[in-house]
Protein backbone atom coordinates (compact mmCIF):
# COMPACT_ATOMS: atom_id res chain seq x y z
CA UNK A 1 0.00 0.00 0.00
CA UNK A 2 3.06 2.20 0.32
CA UNK A 3 3.11 5.05 2.68
CA UNK A 4 0.07 5.80 4.44
CA UNK A 5 -0.58 9.88 4.99
CA UNK A 6 -1.50 11.81 7.78
CA UNK A 7 -4.46 13.81 6.54
CA UNK A 8 -7.24 12.49 4.07
CA UNK A 9 -8.90 15.25 2.17
CA UNK A 10 -11.62 14.41 0.37
CA UNK A 11 -13.09 16.91 -2.38
CA UNK A 12 -16.23 15.79 -3.85
CA UNK A 13 -16.68 17.26 -7.51
CA UNK A 14 -19.52 18.16 -9.66
CA UNK A 15 -19.17 20.29 -12.54
CA UNK A 16 -16.65 22.19 -11.04
CA UNK A 17 -13.80 22.67 -13.54
CA UNK A 18 -14.61 26.62 -13.25
CA UNK A 19 -12.70 26.83 -10.40
CA UNK A 20 -11.24 23.23 -9.68
CA UNK A 21 -7.63 24.35 -10.23
CA UNK A 22 -7.43 26.96 -7.98
CA UNK A 23 -9.09 24.14 -5.74
CA UNK A 24 -6.88 21.43 -6.27
CA UNK A 25 -3.54 23.91 -6.60
CA UNK A 26 -4.50 25.37 -3.05
CA UNK A 27 -4.01 21.62 -1.73
CA UNK A 28 -0.63 21.19 -2.83
CA UNK A 29 0.86 24.39 -1.96
CA UNK A 30 0.04 23.43 1.92
CA UNK A 31 3.49 23.77 3.92
CA UNK A 32 2.34 20.47 5.37
CA UNK A 33 2.89 17.54 3.10
CA UNK A 34 2.01 14.54 4.65
CA UNK A 35 -1.78 14.37 3.22
CA UNK A 36 -3.85 12.89 0.28
CA UNK A 37 -6.34 14.01 -1.85
CA UNK A 38 -9.21 11.91 -2.67
CA UNK A 39 -11.41 13.73 -5.62
CA UNK A 40 -14.52 11.67 -6.35
CA UNK A 41 -16.64 12.59 -9.61
CA UNK A 42 -20.15 12.93 -9.03
CA UNK A 43 -21.41 12.75 -12.47
CA UNK A 44 -19.78 15.61 -14.39
CA UNK A 45 -20.49 16.46 -17.70
CA UNK A 46 -17.59 19.40 -18.10
CA UNK A 47 -13.84 18.91 -18.12
CA UNK A 48 -13.65 18.41 -14.31
CA UNK A 49 -12.74 14.60 -15.12
CA UNK A 50 -10.30 15.37 -17.03
CA UNK A 51 -8.41 17.96 -15.06
CA UNK A 52 -8.29 15.91 -12.14
CA UNK A 53 -6.90 13.13 -14.33
CA UNK A 54 -3.94 15.28 -15.16
CA UNK A 55 -3.21 16.10 -11.46
CA UNK A 56 -2.88 12.55 -10.40
CA UNK A 57 -0.70 12.13 -13.12
CA UNK A 58 1.32 14.56 -11.74
CA UNK A 59 1.10 14.65 -7.73
CA UNK A 60 0.90 10.43 -6.32
CA UNK A 61 -0.58 11.79 -3.40
CA UNK A 62 -3.86 12.79 -5.68
CA UNK A 63 -6.90 10.03 -6.04
CA UNK A 64 -9.32 10.14 -8.59
CA UNK A 65 -12.73 7.92 -8.51
CA UNK A 66 -15.89 8.24 -9.98
CA UNK A 67 -19.81 7.28 -8.90
CA UNK A 68 -21.50 5.96 -11.54
CA UNK A 69 -24.10 8.29 -11.84
CA UNK A 70 -25.28 12.04 -9.77
CA UNK A 71 -25.93 10.63 -6.17
CA UNK A 72 -25.33 13.78 -4.28
CA UNK A 73 -22.59 15.43 -1.81
CA UNK A 74 -23.30 13.64 1.13
CA UNK A 75 -23.50 10.32 -0.59
CA UNK A 76 -20.20 10.81 -2.57
CA UNK A 77 -18.53 12.56 0.38
CA UNK A 78 -18.94 8.84 2.60
CA UNK A 79 -17.47 7.50 -0.95
CA UNK A 80 -14.43 9.41 -0.67
CA UNK A 81 -14.02 8.52 3.16
CA UNK A 82 -14.60 5.23 2.67
CA UNK A 83 -10.91 4.53 1.12
CA UNK A 84 -9.35 7.23 3.31
CA UNK A 85 -6.16 6.33 4.77
CA UNK A 86 -5.19 9.12 7.18
CA UNK A 87 -5.80 9.26 10.85
CA UNK A 88 -7.08 12.92 10.17
CA UNK A 89 -9.99 13.90 8.01
CA UNK A 90 -11.49 16.71 6.24
CA UNK A 91 -13.21 18.20 2.96
CA UNK A 92 -13.19 20.65 0.54
CA UNK A 93 -15.36 22.09 -2.10
CA UNK A 94 -14.14 22.33 -6.09
CA UNK A 95 -14.86 25.98 -5.90
CA UNK A 96 -13.09 26.89 -2.47
CA UNK A 97 -9.21 27.69 -1.46
CA UNK A 98 -7.59 26.73 1.33
CA UNK A 99 -5.17 29.04 2.87
CA UNK A 100 -1.32 27.39 2.87
CA UNK A 101 -1.31 26.97 6.62
CA UNK A 102 -4.54 25.50 6.95
CA UNK A 103 -3.47 22.04 7.67
CA UNK A 104 -0.47 22.44 9.73
CA UNK A 105 -2.22 24.77 12.19
CA UNK A 106 -5.02 22.23 12.44
CA UNK A 107 -3.00 19.29 12.74
CA UNK A 108 -0.49 21.11 15.26
CA UNK A 109 -3.76 22.01 17.45
CA UNK A 110 -4.70 18.33 17.35
CA UNK A 111 -1.35 16.76 17.89
CA UNK A 112 -0.94 19.13 21.02
CA UNK A 113 -4.13 17.98 22.63
CA UNK A 114 -4.71 13.96 22.45
CA UNK A 115 -8.24 14.98 24.10
CA UNK A 116 -9.63 17.30 21.35
CA UNK A 117 -11.47 15.61 18.62
CA UNK A 118 -12.32 18.07 15.85
CA UNK A 119 -10.40 21.89 15.50
CA UNK A 120 -11.78 24.33 13.54
CA UNK A 121 -10.54 27.61 12.50
CA UNK A 122 -12.19 31.11 10.96
CA UNK A 123 -12.33 32.08 6.81
CA UNK A 124 -12.83 34.85 4.38
CA UNK A 125 -15.50 35.06 1.88
CA UNK A 126 -14.59 35.77 -1.51
CA UNK A 127 -17.05 35.93 -5.06
CA UNK A 128 -16.02 34.92 -8.40
CA UNK A 129 -13.15 37.35 -9.19
CA UNK A 130 -11.85 36.27 -5.99
CA UNK A 131 -12.29 39.69 -4.36
CA UNK A 132 -12.80 39.24 -0.76
CA UNK A 133 -15.92 40.32 1.46
CA UNK A 134 -15.40 39.52 5.14
CA UNK A 135 -13.57 37.55 7.27
CA UNK A 136 -15.85 35.10 9.34
CA UNK A 137 -14.73 33.96 12.94
CA UNK A 138 -15.52 30.80 14.53
CA UNK A 139 -18.03 30.72 16.90
CA UNK A 140 -18.02 28.60 20.08
CA UNK A 141 -19.49 25.02 20.01
CA UNK A 142 -22.30 26.19 22.91
CA UNK A 143 -23.54 28.52 19.73
CA UNK A 144 -24.51 25.93 17.54
CA UNK A 145 -28.25 25.72 17.87
CA UNK A 146 -28.49 29.16 16.20
CA UNK A 147 -25.83 28.77 13.65
CA UNK A 148 -23.12 26.19 12.09
CA UNK A 149 -20.02 27.98 14.62
CA UNK A 150 -17.94 24.92 12.35
CA UNK A 151 -17.68 26.97 9.15
CA UNK A 152 -15.84 25.40 6.00
CA UNK A 153 -12.12 25.06 7.99
CA UNK A 154 -11.63 21.77 10.10
CA UNK A 155 -9.77 18.92 10.62
CA UNK A 156 -11.11 15.99 12.96
CA UNK A 157 -9.77 12.42 13.86
CA UNK A 158 -10.72 9.12 12.62
CA UNK A 159 -12.75 7.97 14.90
CA UNK A 160 -15.41 11.25 14.64
CA UNK A 161 -15.81 9.75 10.75
CA UNK A 162 -16.19 5.98 11.86
CA UNK A 163 -18.77 6.78 15.12
CA UNK A 164 -20.73 8.81 13.18
CA UNK A 165 -21.02 6.48 10.25
CA UNK A 166 -20.49 9.50 7.88
CA UNK A 167 -22.92 12.18 6.42
CA UNK A 168 -26.57 11.52 6.61
CA UNK A 169 -27.72 11.29 2.99
CA UNK A 170 -31.17 12.94 3.66
CA UNK A 171 -29.81 15.55 4.46
CA UNK A 172 -28.58 17.03 1.51
CA UNK A 173 -27.61 21.22 1.88
CA UNK A 174 -27.22 20.64 5.83
CA UNK A 175 -25.26 17.62 5.94
CA UNK A 176 -22.15 19.76 7.33
CA UNK A 177 -24.49 21.20 10.08
CA UNK A 178 -26.22 18.11 10.95
CA UNK A 179 -22.55 16.34 11.54
CA UNK A 180 -21.51 18.62 13.79
CA UNK A 181 -24.75 18.79 15.94
CA UNK A 182 -23.84 14.65 16.34
CA UNK A 183 -20.42 15.41 16.95
CA UNK A 184 -21.04 17.83 19.66
CA UNK A 185 -22.32 14.74 21.56
CA UNK A 186 -19.97 12.23 21.49
CA UNK A 187 -16.83 14.62 20.82
CA UNK A 188 -14.35 17.49 21.99
CA UNK A 189 -14.63 20.63 19.39
CA UNK A 190 -12.54 23.41 19.68
CA UNK A 191 -12.45 26.80 17.23
CA UNK A 192 -8.87 28.88 16.92
CA UNK A 193 -9.84 32.71 15.47
CA UNK A 194 -7.36 32.37 12.34
CA UNK A 195 -8.20 32.85 8.93
CA UNK A 196 -7.46 29.57 7.50
CA UNK A 197 -9.65 29.49 4.07
CA UNK A 198 -11.69 31.19 1.15
CA UNK A 199 -15.50 29.95 1.21
CA UNK A 200 -16.34 31.50 -2.40
CA UNK A 201 -19.88 32.56 -2.74
CA UNK A 202 -21.38 32.35 -6.87
CA UNK A 203 -25.18 31.72 -8.41
CA UNK A 204 -24.37 27.78 -8.53
CA UNK A 205 -23.25 27.95 -5.11
CA UNK A 206 -25.78 25.12 -3.09
CA UNK A 207 -25.82 27.71 -0.26
CA UNK A 208 -27.51 30.16 -2.87
CA UNK A 209 -30.10 27.63 -4.71
CA UNK A 210 -31.09 25.69 -1.69
CA UNK A 211 -31.40 28.36 0.63
CA UNK A 212 -35.31 27.53 1.27
CA UNK A 213 -34.63 23.73 1.72
CA UNK A 214 -32.15 23.96 3.90
CA UNK A 215 -33.49 26.03 6.65
CA UNK A 216 -36.04 23.02 6.39
CA UNK A 217 -33.76 20.73 6.92
CA UNK A 218 -31.73 22.58 9.34
CA UNK A 219 -34.46 23.11 11.50
CA UNK A 220 -35.25 19.14 11.20
CA UNK A 221 -31.67 18.52 12.89
CA UNK A 222 -32.64 21.42 15.25
CA UNK A 223 -35.48 19.55 16.45
CA UNK A 224 -34.14 16.61 16.26
CA UNK A 225 -31.62 17.87 18.87
CA UNK A 226 -33.03 19.56 21.46
CA UNK A 227 -34.76 16.45 22.43
CA UNK A 228 -30.79 16.20 24.22
CA UNK A 229 -31.35 19.33 25.59
CA UNK A 230 -32.47 19.86 29.33
CA UNK A 231 -32.35 23.48 29.69
CA UNK A 232 -35.32 24.77 29.04
CA UNK A 233 -34.76 28.08 28.34
CA UNK A 234 -31.92 27.00 25.96
CA UNK A 235 -34.69 25.06 24.09
CA UNK A 236 -36.94 27.93 23.93
CA UNK A 237 -34.27 30.12 22.25
CA UNK A 238 -33.72 27.73 19.66
CA UNK A 239 -37.11 27.04 18.90
CA UNK A 240 -37.67 31.28 18.60
CA UNK A 241 -34.07 31.26 16.64
CA UNK A 242 -35.92 28.86 13.99
CA UNK A 243 -39.43 30.97 14.08
CA UNK A 244 -37.83 34.13 13.43
CA UNK A 245 -34.83 33.28 10.93
CA UNK A 246 -37.68 31.97 7.91
CA UNK A 247 -39.47 35.10 6.54
CA UNK A 248 -41.48 32.62 4.57
CA UNK A 249 -43.49 30.49 7.72
CA UNK A 250 -45.37 32.16 10.64
CA UNK A 251 -44.09 29.30 12.64
CA UNK A 252 -47.02 28.79 14.90
CA UNK A 253 -45.82 24.99 16.07
CA UNK A 254 -42.20 26.05 16.72
CA UNK A 255 -43.28 29.08 18.49
CA UNK A 256 -45.63 26.78 20.88
CA UNK A 257 -42.88 24.94 21.70
CA UNK A 258 -40.80 27.45 22.81
CA UNK A 259 -44.05 28.97 25.29
CA UNK A 260 -44.35 25.79 26.61
CA UNK A 261 -40.27 25.34 27.06
CA UNK A 262 -39.93 28.58 28.62
CA UNK A 263 -43.08 31.20 28.65
CA UNK A 264 -40.56 34.06 29.99
CA UNK A 265 -38.34 33.35 27.31
CA UNK A 266 -40.72 33.62 24.75
CA UNK A 267 -42.81 36.30 26.06
CA UNK A 268 -38.86 38.10 25.82
CA UNK A 269 -39.28 37.66 22.25
CA UNK A 270 -42.61 38.93 21.50
CA UNK A 271 -42.25 42.10 19.72
CA UNK A 272 -39.46 40.30 17.55
CA UNK A 273 -42.33 37.31 17.09
CA UNK A 274 -45.33 40.12 16.19
CA UNK A 275 -42.81 42.05 13.93
CA UNK A 276 -41.50 38.55 12.60
CA UNK A 277 -45.70 37.68 11.64
CA UNK A 278 -46.08 41.24 10.22
CA UNK A 279 -43.46 40.28 7.72
CA UNK A 280 -44.47 36.85 6.62
CA UNK A 281 -48.50 38.33 6.15
CA UNK A 282 -46.51 41.32 4.37
CA UNK A 283 -44.55 38.88 1.65
CA UNK A 284 -47.24 36.71 0.96
CA UNK A 285 -49.62 39.09 0.30
CA UNK A 286 -46.81 40.59 -2.37
CA UNK A 287 -46.59 37.21 -3.56
CA UNK A 288 -50.25 36.74 -3.70
CA UNK A 289 -50.97 40.12 -5.87
CA UNK A 290 -47.76 39.60 -8.21
CA UNK A 291 -49.84 36.07 -9.03
CA UNK A 292 -52.81 37.42 -9.40
CA UNK A 293 -51.35 40.55 -11.69
CA UNK A 294 -49.78 37.50 -14.21
CA UNK A 295 -52.94 35.82 -14.46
Amino acid sequence: MGHVPSVSLIMPVFNGAQYLEAAIQSIIAQDFVDWELICVDDGSIDQSAAIMNRYVSLDSRIRFFQNEKNIGLPATLNCGFAVARGDLHSWTSDDNILKPQMLSRLAAELNSDKNLDIVYGGYSVINEADEISRYVEPRPIEDRWFCNPVGAAFLYRRKVTEVLEGYDVSLFGAEDYDFWMRAARHFTMRPIDEDLYLYRRHQESLTNSLSSEIRHKVALVVERELQYVDDRQLRARAYLQLVLSDWQAIGWRMTWRAFVSSPVETFRKLPKLVWHLLRVIWHRSRKTFAQGKSN
